[in-house]
């Protein structure tokens, strides 16, 4: 089992920039594909981007293209989100989550999953 923690949300006015970062622990890190989703007051949990153990393969929501950028560090245990370009629409709390296993599956495999950290983007 993998525990999951995240940092870095916060307020920021739009077009301005974030980085989200996730702190893992147990089991070993590079086993797993990590994602980041996100979920606004009245709707669905989605995926925002994944990337795979490696960090060769990576996927984005078509609503985050060209703004965001996922990235990993295996030997720091660590995955972040880079958000730039921000829009009052990226608000939502953003989640860590880890699917065991190489490939980026599907979003319902991520089973771990951490707290979360609100981001707010003002307009």
């Amino acid at each position: 089992q993998v525990q999951l923690v995240e940092s870095g949300g916060g307020l920021v006015q739009a077009g301005g920039s974030l980085r989200l970062s996730c702190a893992a622990s147990g089991r070993t890190f590079s086993g797993y594909s990590m994602g980041w989703f996100r979920q606004a007051p009245g709707k669905e949990r989605e995926l925002v981007a994944a990337i795979s153990w490696s960090g060769g393969n990576t996927v984005y929501a078509d609503s985050v293209k060209g703004r965001f950028t996922v990235s990993r560090d295996n030997a720091k245990n660590a995955v972040y989100l880079q958000m730039n370009s921000l829009k009052p629409e990226d608000t939502a709390v953003y989640y860590c989550a880890a699917r065991p296993g190489s490939a980026i599956g599907h979003p319902y495999e991520y089973n771990y999953r951490g707290q979360g950290t609100q981001v707010t983007v003002s307009s």
